[in-house]
Order: C-alpha cells, then structure tokens, then sequence
C-alpha cells in the first residue's frame, strides 16, 4: 500500500504558519509522512527568516529550508539546496541567479515564485522519492482568498486546511496569532519579500519612504539584466506595474503625494498619479504563496 504522504509548503507567513501548526496537531494520523519545506528566495525580510525558526523552535516541525539552484544552461531545470537560519542566503544571490536566466520577473514575466519556490520544493521532495502526483500538499490560502486556489487543485493533490475543514479569514489569524507569545514582526504591507512587484503603488511607496535601502538590489538588477531571459517585446524588463523602474517609485515617494499604506488594512482611494491605482495588488499582502500550477 503506498504510503500517505503531505507536502506542507510552509512560506513564512502568519497563515501558513497556522495552518502548519494545525495540520500538525490535527492530521499527524491521517499520513505516514509530513514533511514541511520553507523555500528561501535570498530576499526574505529578516523578519520572516527569524519567523519560521521561532515556530520551529516552539513546536518542532522540523522545518527543511530549501533555496533554489539555477543551473544557467539552457534546458537545465533547478535543484535544491538544503540550508538552515544560519547559512540561508541574505544577500540576493539565490534571487540574480536565476534573473540572470530567466530575467527580470514582474507583470507579464512571472516566474519568480515558479523558480525559487515552486521549483526548489518540488526538486528537494524529489530527492526523497516522492513521485508526481504521490502527495498531498498543503498551502496556506484563507478563506476569504478563494480566488487564488489553484482551479486545478483536486487533480494535482492540493489542499487549503484554511479554507476547508478549518475556516479562516485574516481577522481569524490575527486572533490566533494574538493568543500566542511572538507574531511575525512585519507590517501588513511590507510582506515576506522585500518588494515583490505584486504589491499596490501605495505599498511600494510606503516601503520606499520607510526604508529606500530595501530598493537597492532591484535597482541594481535593472541596470544589469534588462533583457535577460525570454523577451519578445525586446525592451527593457521592469518589476512593477505600469513599466515603472526603482527610479520611478523614488520620485513617486519623495514626492510624497499619497496617503501612506496601514498596517493590516486595504485602503481604497482614488489615484493620485495620472491613473495609476495605488491599490491595485496582486495577492501578495503577507506571503508569497504558492500555486504549483508549473512546478515540474
């Protein structure tokens, strides 16, 4: 008989970590094997970093921290390595390797979650011999998130506790959180990745007039790898929205014409910017969860 195994794709935020913390107090007879994989891009806050070892530590989940190894040869998928809190990468390097090959992820090339997450899980589960299509694997969307389930979920084997059988929305986590001693000391607005392009103009803004320094890399990687990777427009990439550069959010925040993001709350006001939305956002509010829509 084969054996019951789950995959938890643990991605450092508040949700996931619940769900983690549930499925290993609730389902641990329901499978032979659970085994929970954090995913390290090389531009994780800090905070989120000290996240997964706190939970790790309180709880014992033996968290496997996995990063990305992007092989620059074409045809040539990714492997994974297996790092700890200590030896994770901190200084971008996981991240360039892979812009180098696939280039500058953003709006129309999204491949960012694909490589250094989806990816590296996929390629560490299968040095265990864990086959396609042989697991189960659980991802941490809420309730009130349904919109990002993967529509393919019951044929690739995807389960989402915090949808169905354990309801919640993100008041619901943050009650939760709040009964216990430590939270992830993030800001709803600053995310796990340090300036994912998913977020709004206003969460960009907020973070660029909070803390410019956390734009330096991405300002580094348009200079050097504008068009790496596939680029059938054959023009320079951009990370954000609009074709905006890091220059671009620089002066959009100095400026200062916009009404700062709040933590933990969506505010929806009417754009400042010659039609820009400054609350448009792509999903990406505390982690960057995973589809596994192509993690082959």
């Amino acid at each position: 008989m084969e054996p019951r195994r789950l995959l938890i794709s643990f991605s450092g935020g508040e949700t996931s970590a619940l769900m983690t913390k549930l499925i290993h107090e609730r389902w641990s007879n329901q499978y032979d094997e659970i085994v929970t994989v954090f995913a390290n891009t090389g531009l994780e806050n800090e905070e989120t970093l000290s996240f997964v070892q706190q939970c790790d530590s309180a709880w014992g989940w033996n968290v496997i921290w996995v990063e990305a190894v992007t092989d620059p040869r074409h045809g040539k998928g990714v492997t994974a390595r297996v790092v700890n809190f200590d030896t994770a990468c901190r200084d971008g390097s996981v991240f360039e390797a892979m812009i180098a090959k696939h280039g500058i992820p953003g709006p129309g090339f999204i491949h960012c979650t694909r490589e250094l997450k989806e990816r590296a899980i996929t390629a560490y589960v299968r040095t265990l011999g864990w086959s396609a299509g042989s697991y189960d694997t659980a991802i941490g969307i809420r309730s009130d998130e349904g919109d990002r389930m993967n529509p393919s979920a019951r044929a690739k084997r995807i389960v989402y506790p915090m949808v169905a059988p354990w309801p919640h929305r993100k008041a619901d986590v943050n009650g939760a959180w709040d009964r216990q001693s430590f939270r992830l000391k993030l800001k709803g607005y600053q995310g796990n990745c340090r300036t994912c392009w998913k977020k709004s103009l206003r969460k960009h803004l907020t973070i660029m007039a909070e803390t410019p320094d956390a734009y330096d890399f991405f300002e580094r990687m348009e200079a050097t790898y504008p068009m790496a990777g596939a680029n059938p427009r054959n023009e320079p990439k951009r990370f954000f929205r609009d074709r905006l550069t890091v220059a671009d959010i620089r002066r959009l925040a100095a400026e200062g014409n916009f009404e700062p993001a709040e933590d933990d709350a969506r505010v929806y006001q009417i754009d400042l910017f010659h039609g820009l939305e400054l609350d448009v956002g792509g999903g990406c509010e505390e982690s960057c969860e995973v589809t596994f829509d192509d993690a082959a």
